[in-house]
């Protein structure tokens, strides 16, 4: 016996081929239908979280009588500098 199945295995009957076609057709259709909505919804909501984030940036930096103004935050810090020629001890 032999279990080996042909790649080139095709239907003989004609209207099999039309319905594997058109279903195949149909198939890659709602695919690329699915994929545009997914971008729509993506493009959509990535531009309406945007201008969300600009609107509350907006609203941050509107002079206010209860507002304080904000110091900058500053990181500090020892900074050493290291040679490659010299190992460094580490404290």
């Amino acid at each position: 016996m032999r279990a080996v199945h042909s790649l080139q295995y095709r239907r003989r009957h004609p209207l099999a081929q039309a319905l594997s076609v058109v279903l195949g057709l149909i198939v890659i259709g709602v695919l690329m239908v699915f994929g545009l909505v997914v971008a729509g919804v993506l493009t959509v909501g990535g531009a309406l979280w945007l201008v969300w984030r600009q609107w509350k940036r907006g609203r941050a930096a509107m002079p206010g009588a209860a507002r304080q103004a904000r110091q900058p935050e500053v990181l500090e810090g020892e900074y050493v500098v290291i040679h490659h020629s010299r190992p460094v001890a580490h404290h």
